[in-house]
């Protein structure tokens, strides 16, 4: 029996899972925002209830402490949770820091949160960290890494999950020899979810194949000893934008990422 931290277990992709690895009988620490539907999710699943608001760098690492008082150890980080986009809205929204929020949400703080929790993977070792990221890809804009101009939110989900998938790259390369393998997937494409329905575009995979995707990530035998990979589904992919594992791009952002999260205090 593993335990596993689930981000975004409240609804959708991450609930889905979260029952699915129940069956199995494996403990269960499920995040979400919204306690009302994480408690359900908790009395269906049996999992621990870690409410918490991930645009608050704060936030997510009082979430990483909370775990951390709780367990000695993790051995799977599924880093879910996220902000979509509305159709082609232009509205531009800000998290508690200051970071436009899909960056914040989507980006910044499985980044944290994982580096917080690293001691309790590295005690659960062989242990995994999951990354959910997505088919829609865009390079940050390093001069305007806000995305304060041409903005749309459906660029700024895409170029935050991009960054994600660049990062989990950087990760897997740190943690080399550790026994923890880092890998990001894009499960299915526009699962019937709250986030398609709010996205405005019709669902066209069945959530099961999303589910199937990262679980695959979570536990299977035949993926335990690769890391550092990007997943369309359940095959290896290359990003749509090469550059962004490139070493050069990639040390922009390591660097981009640290200021942002020293400017926050965290």
């Amino acid at each position: 029996m593993a335990t596993i931290l689930i981000t975004g277990a409240s609804d959708g992709l991450g609930r889905a899972l979260a029952e699915d690895l129940a069956a199995d009988g494996h403990r269960l620490l499920l995040h979400g925002r919204h306690r009302g539907r994480l408690a359900e999710v908790a009395a269906a699943t049996g999992g621990e209830v870690y409410p918490a608001d991930l645009s608050s760098l704060a936030a997510t690492k009082r979430l990483a402490a909370d775990v951390r008082a709780r367990h000695d150890r993790l051995d799977v980080l599924v880093n879910n949770a996220g902000v979509g986009f509305r159709g082609a809205s232009t509205q531009r929204d800000l998290s508690q820091d200051g970071h436009e929020l899909r960056l914040a949400v989507n980006y910044l703080a499985p980044v944290l949160l994982t580096r917080e929790l690293l001691p309790l993977l590295r005690e659960g070792a062989p242990a995994r960290v999951v990354n959910v990221a997505s088919v829609g890809q865009q390079l940050l804009d390093f001069d305007d890494p806000q995305h304060e101009h041409r903005f749309t939110q459906a660029d700024a989900y895409c170029r935050s999950k991009l960054a994600l998938i660049s990062h989990t790259a950087d990760l897997a390369e740190q943690l080399a020899g550790s026994g923890i393998t880092a890998n990001s997937v894009h499960p299915a494409t526009f699962m019937a979810t709250t986030m398609t329905k709010s996205s405005g575009m019709p669902s066209q995979e069945p959530l099961e194949k999303g589910v199937a995707a990262v679980r695959r990530l979570v536990d299977a035998a035949d993926v335990a000893d690769v890391s550092g990979a990007y997943f369309h589904s359940e095959e290896k992919a290359d990003p749509s934008e090469p550059a962004a594992l490139d070493p050069a791009y990639r040390r922009r952002l390591a660097a981009l990422t640290q200021n942002l999260l020293d400017a926050a205090g965290v």
